[in-house]
């Protein structure tokens, strides 16, 4: 006889019978075929198996589907609240019959699945319930597409945004295990890397919680961006094994898949349509995660795209014939679309995958939306009414294609008219940018893009022509000077021809200007005879005063006769100069291009995206209120001017269920103390009230004391991931980010080499007397590819293993390079950070997150005037920030003078760099790193980030961190002021902006 795969227990009778309160809880409804888990209480103990009944009316073919969905709609949901016992039922009943491991044992991991299956359970039936109301209600939904979604473990939110903690919790205490441990077991989800996918889950709690009709979409990464390992080399990267044991969050709807074409070509049929023919075809196949939200029953749809082909395009015969490769070929280049976040892109076979991924994303999505605005028009189908149902939100440039693939999709499969097809789609796609970095702003070649995507190229061909005639018709062709800039500027399609009917208008001025020289040329010859008849009447009539008068007023009509000769005479010059070579060629020689905006055939043909998006959509929207301002004014200006009414605000925030309440419930129960409510998890504007208790000794001591207990966590972590063995009595600094030289965490580091070159330069008594004990912390990933962001990570790795293990140092100073930084680690580093660093070069951050959870948790910040930095600093006070380093407008001034050489580096920067060059860190060569910070001009070369121009303020601003954090009641009072400012950066009052200002739906309550 087997084993109990449950250790608390000696026999699985006993596993089983073990609750007083059993739980017999499957109780199968028809609804849309999706069977639904209920919980039933019973109350006399007896054998599992005995009281388990299953009843399936899915297979009842009798079953009217319409009327199951009406009554379903108004069952109450609430009717059952599960507790400990039932939880516990529903567990073991996963690990017995829902297998994914051997049944001889229910380790850790077993528990895991199990018990994120009983959640599952909970969750689709709000899940079902939340769409069929919607069906029926026949509502407008926002369609959220995104290359990212950086959702971290699934668990501990969910049973949070439940409210069945407290019962999961003692649910595992009775089964053996605690909550923690069965929660680490969870990976996280591998299907983002910043910012970018953190928001996007932030916005999709907020939808759920805030009860909108909403959808997300994405990518089903395998292996992730990928995993990062510290070697002695620096960063190594591997692949994510996040799915390697199954997903129980999630649910493949093998029925749900969609065509998605490559290649080929574009041919006109019989029926006078274009078809997009031949090519690679693949399939786009559903994966559905639940989203849940707080306090509520409302449970949105977060869809996930796998890619694959079909049985049948598997080469048997070549297979048998040992050409294994290229029996699976077809197979091989579906399934890599779907492999890697990010793809590299340095090769022409990456640059294809990546808009591969991109494509699909957007036709498999919008073929989606659409199928399901058809099944709820039913037999009449109203387009006009499609932008009043959907709203299409694409999170950067990745899902442009959503624009030329929703007009291929109207037009060549639903006929409609270019026009009709056009206001719809602009009526329907809006655009947030997050970036202000040129290079960020996708351009692809259009040669790939034609290769790949034919259809879509004359589509794109065809919008950035209407583009070119709205210029033209806001501006004219006369000033040729402010047309070049503004085609230039706002073009789709850069250093490319203009289209025949453009060219036209060129030949309809020239022809205009030829008219209008000869009709002058003839007046000319008129008002030279009336001159002359005049002069002769002036020398009849000398002494007629009235005369000689009129005779002036002649010549200064034949001046200005002249010079209109002159200027038609000096047009033709130009005209005849451009064309002369091409006389021969007869009237052809009209419709060649101007001069002036000939392509340059040393350039590439590129498709701008930003622009495409701009163009597309019906509004713009920046991510915070100095990165909308710059949009406006710098990277967007020429749209700007021509429709500003387009262009939006919407400040990013974070959700503070996971970021604060769920991930620090420490310093939250104190929060809901002072307050007086726990109401501010759904009202942040409640943080406010911490203010006036900001003095508050007694809430000083508990707020010290939570922080404290999180730092304790993170000496653990430390210890586990690195080695290291930290203070936890040291102050906790910390810059967790992306590594990018924008973001300069190589200015974090050189301020700590200066510190630490300090330190070595006292004796220990001075040293403790300058310094304040601080731990260091870095994490982030640098992509594969980008070259110098790995040095900079190398770097940081050398100058922590030197000062680690300086004993004369000691607990003074450690650097800390946290690998593989993600969502779960940032969720133990957040809430026991006190000061972090957000000091990118000023203007180039669009907003940033994080800055925001840190400010929700306590952490006072050093940083410069960038992104949402300003408004934190703001809401927060400006004593509670550390300020340091240029301001955005002058950015471009400082790059200008050390061009030319005015620059003069300060004298603690340069001993710096003397100090690393020196080899104190190290064999490893960092010339290439510190060369980078030196010169005038070049590639790689004259510190265009300004680290060396803003270290001196950022030595002086940290001094005055250390004075701060000797006066711990000063620096208290200063934490609490963070979270009491944070209030408006949760992303609850962003969403609510996005739905009233751009996608105009309403909340919608099940009953």
């Amino acid at each position: 006889m087997a084993t109990s795969p449950f250790p608390v227990t000696s026999t699985r009778t006993n596993a089983f019978t073990r609750c007083n309160s059993m739980s017999r809880f499957l109780d199968f409804s028809s609804r849309n075929s999706n069977f639904k888990l209920l919980f039933v209480r019973t109350s006399t103990s007896q054998h599992f198996r005995t009281s388990l009944v299953v009843r399936n009316i899915a297979s009842d073919q009798t079953q009217i589907l319409k009327d199951a969905v009406t009554e379903e709609v108004a069952t109450p949901l609430d009717s059952f609240t599960p507790d400990s016992a039932s939880i516990a039922s529903s567990i073991k009943f996963h690990a017995e019959f829902t297998p994914l491991f051997s049944p001889e044992r229910f380790d850790l991991l077993k528990a895991y699945f199990a018990t994120a299956q009983s959640v599952r359970d909970s969750l689709i039936i709000n899940w079902n319930a939340t769409y069929d109301y919607y069906e029926k209600m026949d509502v407008k939904q926002a369609y959220y597409l995104s290359m990212e979604f950086l959702q971290g473990r699934a668990l501990l939110n969910a049973i949070g945004n439940l409210e069945l903690t407290g019962p999961y919790a003692e649910a595992l205490s009775r089964l053996g295990y605690s909550l923690e441990n069965v929660a680490r077991q969870e990976p996280d989800a591998a299907l983002g890397n910043g910012g970018l996918g953190r928001l996007a889950s932030c916005f999709l709690d907020s939808l759920a919680t805030l009860n909108y009709p909403a959808w997300g979409y994405g990518l089903r990464y395998k292996y992730g961006l990928f995993k990062q390992n510290i070697t002695k080399d620096g960063q190594e990267e591997v692949a994510e094994n996040w799915l390697e044991m199954g997903n129980p969050w999630e649910i493949a709807r093998n029925d749900i898949s969609y065509p998605i074409k490559f290649y080929g070509k574009v041919v006109i049929g019989s029926d006078g349509k274009k078809h997009w023919v031949g090519g690679e075809d693949i399939q786009a196949v559903a994966y559905d995660v639940p989203i849940p939200g707080y306090k509520t029953k409302t449970t949105i749809n977060f869809r996930l795209w796998s890619t694959k082909v079909s049985s049948d395009e598997f080469d048997l015969l070549a297979f048998n014939a040992g050409e294994h490769a290229k029996a699976y070929e077809a197979h091989t280049n579906a399934e890599k679309i779907c492999y890697v976040l990010y793809p590299g892109d340095e090769s022409m076979e990456g640059k294809s995958l990546r808009l591969k991924q991109q494509y699909t994303l957007c036709s498999a999505s919008l073929q989606d939306i659409i199928a399901r605005f058809e099944r709820r028009s039913g037999e009449s189908v109203n387009w006009d009414e499609f932008p009043e149902k959907v709203a299409v939100q694409m999170n950067d440039t990745h899902p442009t294609l959503c624009i030329p693939e929703l007009m291929r999709i109207l037009i060549d499969i639903k006929g409609m008219r270019w026009e009709e097809a056009w206001n719809i789609t602009r009526r329907t796609v809006a655009y947030t940018n997050h970036t202000v970095l040129p290079e960020a702003l996708e351009k692809w070649s259009l040669e790939l893009m034609q290769k790949l995507l034919p259809r879509h190229v004359e589509i794109i061909e065809m919008i950035d022509e209407e583009l070119i005639h709205t210029i033209i018709a806001e501006y004219g062709i006369k000033d040729t000077d402010i047309l070049q800039k503004k085609l230039k500027e706002m073009r789709i399609l850069d250093n490319v021809d203009l289209p025949a009917s453009v060219l036209d208008l060129f030949v309809s001025e020239e022809t205009s200007a030829a008219d209008s020289s000869e009709e002058v040329e003839g007046s000319v010859e008129e008002v030279e005879g009336s001159v002359e008849e005049v002069e002769g009447s002036v020398e009849e009539v000398e002494g007629s005063v009235e005369e000689v008068e009129g005779s002036v007023e002649v010549e200064g009509s034949v001046e200005e006769v002249e010079g209109s000769i002159e200027e038609v005479k000096s047009s033709d010059a130009e005209i005849e100069s451009s064309d002369g070579e091409d006389e021969s060629e007869g009237n052809d020689t009209k419709k060649k291009q101007p001069v002036f905006l000939k392509p340059d055939p040393k350039l590439p043909k590129v498709v701008r995206m930003a622009n495409l998006c701009v163009v597309g959509g019906h509004a713009v929207n920046g991510v915070a209120e100095i990165h909308s301002e710059i949009v406006k004014a710098e990277v967007f200006n020429d749209f700007y001017k021509l429709w500003p009414e387009k262009f939006q605000n919407k400040t990013n925030g974070v959700t503070p269920r996971r970021w604060i309440r769920f991930c620090n419930p420490d310093l939250s129960k104190t929060i809901t103390k002072w307050v007086g409510t726990e109401n501010w998890v759904l009202d942040t504007e409640k943080l406010a009230e911490l203010r006036k208790f900001a003095d508050n000794e007694d809430l000083q001591t508990e707020w010290r004391a939570a922080k404290r207990s999180n730092k304790a966590k993170v000496v653990s972590l430390i210890k586990e991931k690195t080695g290291y063995n930290v203070s936890p009595d040291a102050m906790f600094d910390i810059q967790v980010k992306r590594i990018h030289e924008y973001k300069r965490q190589l200015l974090n580091i050189m301020g700590i080499v200066y510190r630490y070159k300090r330190m070595k330069e006292m004796s220990a008594e001075e040293r403790k007397e300058k310094f304040v004990p601080r731990v260091c912390m870095f994490g982030g990933k640098a992509f594969a590819t980008y070259v110098q962001a790995k040095r900079i990570v190398k770097f940081i790795t050398d100058v922590g293993a030197t000062v680690n293990h300086d004993s004369e140092i000691g607990d003074l100073l450690k650097v800390v390079f946290i690998p593989d930084y993600n969502v779960s680690v940032a969720e133990l580093l957040i809430p026991a950070s006190e000061l972090s660093q957000h000091i990118s070069t000023a203007g180039m951050e669009a907003s940033g997150t994080s800055n925001m959870k840190f400010a929700m948790n306590g952490c006072v910040q050093i940083g410069t005037l960038d992104g949402a930095n300003v408004e934190i600093r703001q809401e927060v006070g400006e004593d509670n920030f550390f300020l340091f380093g240029a301001q955005a407008h002058e950015i471009a001034g400082l790059r200008k003078e050390r061009a030319e050489g005015k620059f003069v580096p300060d004298p603690r920067f340069e001993g710096v760099k003397a100090f690393v060059r020196s080899g104190v860190f190290g064999p490893y060569n960092y010339d290439e790193l510190m060369g980078s910070l030196e010169g005038n001009e070049g590639y790689g070369r004259a510190d265009y980030f300004l680290v060396g121009k803003d270290f001196p303020s950022y030595l002086e601003c940290q001094e005055k961190v250390d004075e701060a954090y000797r006066d711990q009641k000063r620096w208290t009072k200063m934490s609490i002021l963070n979270t009491a400012g944070s209030y408006k950066f949760s992303s609850d009052r962003t969403i609510h902006e996005y739905a009233n200002d751009i996608w105009n739906i309403k909340p919608v309550e099940l009953p």
